[in-house]
């Protein structure tokens, strides 16, 4: 059963008559890495809004449709009980870090569900050393680099437990450094503690080599939806605009000038990797 199921979902935003959500249906499985992308204003946000419960909780409009997270109907649940199955971490992590230490923020969140102490310390601490904050969690948030402030809005989600974390452009405010070591952190949760990871994302150079699936967006609607080498490389991606990773381009490229790789690579090493192999083939010929 998907983890996250979503049918015939339509969401307009009071004082507005433009749809933001237009009859989106998908499913998410536990455990995936998706991506979800498309240009500004394509409903990316609101999608992320609808997963934890702030719409329509929180966001008045019109909703229509249905959200299952982790079995639980959104329209049913209130979002404090949402939380615990669904983290959100926003694009601008100030917007998360309140308190005068990180491990104040990271505490936050249990010790507002009335948790004993022994289990809030659990959480705290297992949080902190999965987002590599351990060291860190004496300091204020506004003393730390962007990247550390993420990681730490990120240990304040997972202190929640959640089973599915979603990432509302996390890197935006990033530079490269401070965004790779984003991604590979969350990277690690997928892969070694098997959290199901919703990202939306621009840079996808960084990103795309990371994900199970691709979801594109565009106006309100899912466009595309598929594994990454086949979604970057089809014209639809083109026509919605979204930015196709350069060593994707590289690879079409040399497709095109007749040096046909077994597959898509998604990083520069394994672009590397491939056209070495196809050459290796081309000389033992």
């Amino acid at each position: 059963m998907p983890i996250v199921e979503v049918e015939g979902l339509s969401f307009t935003y009071r004082g507005s008559r433009k749809k933001a959500l237009d009859n989106v249906a998908l499913s998410i499985e536990e455990g995936e890495f998706v991506i979800l992308t498309g240009p500004s204003g394509c409903g990316k946000t609101t999608f992320c809004r609808c997963l934890n419960g702030l719409i329509p909780h929180f966001y008045p409009g019109d909703f229509e449709g249905r959200v299952v997270v982790a079995g639980l109907d959104t329209r049913e649940h209130e979002i404090w009980e949402l939380s615990q199955h669904v983290g959100l971490v926003f694009q601008n992590p100030e917007n998360q870090l309140f308190c005068l230490t990180v491990e104040a923020d990271v505490a936050f969140g249990p010790e507002n569900l009335g948790l004993p102490r022994h289990e809030i310390r659990k959480r705290v601490n297992w949080a902190l050393k999965a987002t590599g904050m351990w060291e860190l969690r004496h300091r204020a948030p506004h003393e730390l680099s962007g990247g550390q402030q993420q990681r730490a809005a990120i240990a304040a989600v997972l202190a929640m437990r959640p089973k599915v974390l979603v990432l509302d452009e996390p890197t935006s405010f990033l530079d490269p450094a401070g965004a790779a070591e984003v991604l590979s952190i969350v990277a690690r949760l997928n892969k070694q503690h098997g959290i199901t990871v919703i990202l939306t994302e621009h840079r996808l150079d960084m990103a795309a080599a990371l994900a199970d699936r691709v979801i594109v967006m565009d106006k309100g609607r899912v466009v595309l939806n598929g594994p990454p080498g086949e979604v970057l490389t089809s014209e639809e991606a083109r026509k919605v605009g979204i930015g196709i990773p350069k060593v994707v381009r590289l690879y079409e490229l040399l497709a095109g000038r007749g040096l046909r790789l077994p597959r898509v690579p998604l990083t520069p090493r394994e672009m590397a990797l491939l056209v070495a192999e196809v050459a290796g083939i081309a000389d033992s010929a």
